[in-house]
């Protein structure tokens, strides 16, 4: 840990500016590589033009590639800005605006320095992942971060507005209320989590057609889910995740709560802890635990949505007031290799497409580190034990 420390402290690898260059040149690689076939833009596109139109979001369009769309109807209005120009200044704006909006969440964050660092370069390379997908699940990340950091700093308020705008568009993430119990001002908290979710359940109405059509997108929305989450089981680009991981290598077929229930009760447990909600180090890693839950237990988990577990790992890590040991570098190595660079073209292909795509092998590190995590949530004591100069 100390070595990492030490890698961090160099001039070059401790300028925010070195890793705001580098952050700005992964969605300028994405537009460069991806103006010809941007199949998620171009889904996200077409669902605002459908709502203009008004018609149903949920249907294949033959522009979307055979794909459909999945996000709530609020996403339609806030895509606005990316798909009323030229596509491929949509395009580039898009990745720039994910870009930005996870950049400043982890900034923002009361992260130290040396966290910060880490993870802007740790989770670089996922997050070149994500924006070769175009993905939303790089916002999703922001909104966890920003929803917690917010709570922190006791404006429930405004942490309420982040955990509702996640939702409404991409459902899963309600797991913002996991930081519920740490909140100061729980009245505040419930307040806006109403306010908000009736400001953005009404929001797309003016724009798009009224209540009628609106209400009936919803209905849509939850039917598109509820198909999605069937289909998800037969596809080898779905279902990256614990369950996906043990249905694939066991060959097993059997209802996903045998894992979901016991998973969310670990998840639960460390909860009971209550008086180590006090340091901040328990809070962060159960921040690090929502990151890695959220992908691990969910049948809609892609290779582009580990951007969020990749950041929870870091905050495993560096947010330990004890010294971390061998076995925890091996596993952040572990996790570095298999699970972010096996999409790439530098993991060798044969491993790629005849263990770890068939298996959901992805999920694997990331696995053993949310039950190591648990583990440790459980049994260790969380008090700060040595002081860290953070002049990094």
């Amino acid at each position: 840990m100390n070595k990492i420390r030490e890698f961090f402290s160099k001039p070059f690898f401790s300028d925010y500016r070195t890793l705001f260059g580098l952050w700005m040149i992964l969605p300028v690689a994405m537009w460069l590589t991806k103006m010809t076939r941007a199949n998620n833009y171009n889904i996200y596109r077409g669902s605002f033009w459908n709502a203009v139109r008004g018609w149903n979001l949920y249907l294949p369009n033959p522009e979307e590639y055979g794909d459909m769309h999945h996000y709530g109807p609020l996403f339609s209005l806030l895509f606005a800005p990316f798909a009323i120009g030229p596509k491929w200044i949509g395009l580039l704006l898009w990745g720039i605006a994910l870009t930005l909006f996870l950049y400043w969440a982890i900034r923002k964050s009361q992260f130290t320095k040396y966290q910060q660092l880490f993870i802007l370069w740790f989770c670089a390379h996922e997050m070149l992942t994500a924006l070769f997908m175009q993905q939303f699940n790089i916002a999703i990340a922001a909104t966890i971060l920003l929803s917690y950091y917010l709570i922190e700093k006791e404006k429930d308020f405004w942490a309420a507005f982040f955990i509702m705008l996640g939702t409404f568009v991409k459902a899963y993430s309600i797991v913002g209320l996991a930081f519920f119990f740490f909140s100061k001002h729980k009245g505040k908290l419930i307040g806006g989590l109403v306010f908000w979710a009736v400001v953005m359940f009404l929001a797309p109405m003016p724009f798009f057609h009224g209540w009628d059509y609106i209400v009936s997108q919803y209905h849509e929305w939850y039917i598109s889910l509820m198909n999605k989450n069937a289909q998800n089981a037969e596809s080898i680009m779905q279902n990256i995740s614990l369950l996906g991981m043990v249905h694939r290598t066991t060959g097993l077929q059997f209802n996903n709560l045998w894992l979901i229930l016991p998973g969310m009760l670990l998840f639960a447990l460390p909860y009971l802890r209550i008086g180590q909600y006090k340091y901040v180090a328990f809070r962060q890693t159960l921040l690090a635990s929502v990151m890695m839950f959220i992908i691990l237990f969910s049948t809609g988990s892609e290779s582009s949505g580990y951007i969020t577990p990749f950041i929870g790992i870091v905050i495993w890590y560096t947010a330990a007031p004890w010294q971390r040991n061998g076995w925890d570098i091996f596993l952040l190595v572990f996790a570095f290799i298999l699970s972010s660079m096996s999409p790439s073209d530098l993991f060798p292909a044969y491993l790629r497409k005849e263990f770890v795509q068939p298996y959901a092998l992805k999920a694997l590190p990331v696995t053993i580190i949310w039950l190591k995590l648990c583990y440790e949530m459980l049994t260790k004591d969380y008090r700060p034990i040595i002081s860290f100069n953070d002049n990094v």
